[in-house]
């Protein structure tokens, strides 16, 4: 079992920056991929980013590329995701999801589709001004 906390959301405008952390507890952080989704009203979960078990592998939706960057600390059991050059759209309540892979950097398209994560974290609210 793994518990997820969430937290660094806020109020930013754009072309801001905000610091998102994900703190994980319960079973061997190292053991999974850290991945980050966002869903904004009244639209579906969204992918967009994740890390393998070391960090050495990353993947960024194309939404997010260039401006995001997902980093971990397993030490401290830690998942951060960097925002920079934020933008309304960026809005959204963004969520921690751990997903059991051991040394694997492979993922599935359900996984992707947020269909495929073992635990979730109960999200932040990112709001973009413009």
């Amino acid at each position: 079992q793994v518990h997820l906390v969430e937290s660094g959301g806020g109020l930013v405008q754009a072309g801001g920056s905000l610091r998102l952390s994900c703190e994980a507890s319960g079973d061997t952080f190292s053991s999974y991929s850290m991945a980050w989704f966002r869903q904004a009203p009244g639209k579906e979960r969204e992918f967009v980013s994740v890390v393998n078990w070391n960090g050495d592998s990353i993947v960024y939706a194309d939404a997010v590329k260039g401006r995001f960057a997902i980093s971990r600390e397993n030490a401290k059991n830690t998942v951060y995701l960097q925002m920079d050059s934020l933008k309304p759209e960026d809005s959204a309540v963004y969520y921690c999801a751990a997903k059991e892979s051991g040394h694997s950097s492979s993922y599935s398209p359900m996984f992707f589709r947020g269909l495929d994560s073992d635990y979730w974290g109960k999200g932040t609210l990112v709001t973009v001004s413009s």
